[in-house]
């Protein structure tokens, strides 16, 4: 099955991949938006629903352990990391934004494969359902297609 992606980008075909996706449980209502629009999207790209699993954690700070273990297991050929940072009244939003989006990229780096970063942070909780849908088929489509890059650049 091929599935062209919106815009300009290169067809993509999710077939045979294996995909984990971990979710952070804080703020459940439009996580659980990004992971439902997210898993559609694997299903529509070719992806096998038996060969997409779903971790959930706490919150966005305990995303990046979970992808750790998970890209060292070998299992995967892409990771999605799905999680919602709304600002607050505190610093406490820059320190959960910077840090698990760092945690994320590392794993990423370290480990050589591709991790689908949409921890959105936003500023209300109107932004966030407005962007969680479409940034859930954006990390299924981000995903699908860097694997395949890995894979012709391997």
């Amino acid at each position: 099955m091929q599935h062209a992606n919106q815009g300009t980008g290169p067809t993509i075909d999710g077939q045979g991949l294996s995909i984990a996706i971990v979710q952070a449980r804080f703020n459940a209502d439009i996580t659980d938006t990004l992971a439902r629009a997210c898993r559609d999207e694997l299903a529509a790209l070719g992806v096998a629903d038996s060969a997409i699993s779903l971790h959930q954690v706490p919150g966005a700070l305990e995303v990046p352990v979970v992808l750790e273990r998970l890209a060292r297991s070998g299992r995967h050929q892409a990771l999605i990391a799905l999680g919602c940072i709304i600002r607050g009244e505190t610093y406490h939003f820059e320190l959960v934004a910077n840090e698990s989006g760092a945690g994320v990229t590392r794993v990423g780096l370290d480990h050589a494969l591709p991790i689908a970063n949409a921890i959105l942070t936003v500023e209300t909780e109107a932004q966030a359902h407005a962007r969680a849908e479409d940034k859930g088929r954006d990390a299924a489509r981000v995903a699908v297609e860097m694997a395949r890059l890995l894979e012709r650049l391997a």
